[in-house]
């Protein structure tokens, strides 16, 4: 019993959290902002790229696992498994549109102004970043 919870113990200890990859991140990068221009060009391409590759993956894999539920429903739909209220789905989508732009129209600095403001900031950063990302997306 005491040697399961020695592993246990060992186990827990090997457990990396956010704050940790965080502080880690922090100290072989830094502030970016403060480093030569190609140090940054540099770190915002292999960022880029790495986001660009992650998302050409999990979107592939989104676009099939959604493509392939429409599929079905409208396959069972048209053998007569289930009947579809196209009404009632356009009205709840509307809801939800109207929320999300709500949401996003609301008070303080959008996403999209904070992303530009540190692009504008740390223009190489942004610049490698958006062609890694680009490179990313087209090496997937």
């Amino acid at each position: 019993m005491s040697d399961n919870k020695s592993k246990k113990n060992e186990t827990n200890k090997e457990i990396i959290t956010m704050s940790d990859a965080a502080g880690v991140l922090d100290r072989w990068v830094g502030d970016v902002s403060k480093k030569s221009a190609t140090k940054q060009i540099l770190i915002g391409a292999g960022s880029g790229w790495a986001t660009g590759y992650i998302t050409m993956k999990v979107g592939k894999a989104a676009a099939v696992a959604v493509g392939g539920g429409i599929i079905l429903l409208q396959i069972a739909n048209q053998q007569g498994y289930i009947t579809i209220d196209w009404n009632k789905i356009n009205k709840k989508v509307d809801k939800v549109t109207d929320k999300v732009e709500e949401a996003v129209t609301g008070q303080g600095p959008s996403w999209a102004d904070k992303v530009i403001r540190v692009a504008k900031e740390n223009t190489y950063l942004a610049s490698g970043f958006l062609g890694g990302f680009l490179i990313g997306m087209a090496s997937s």
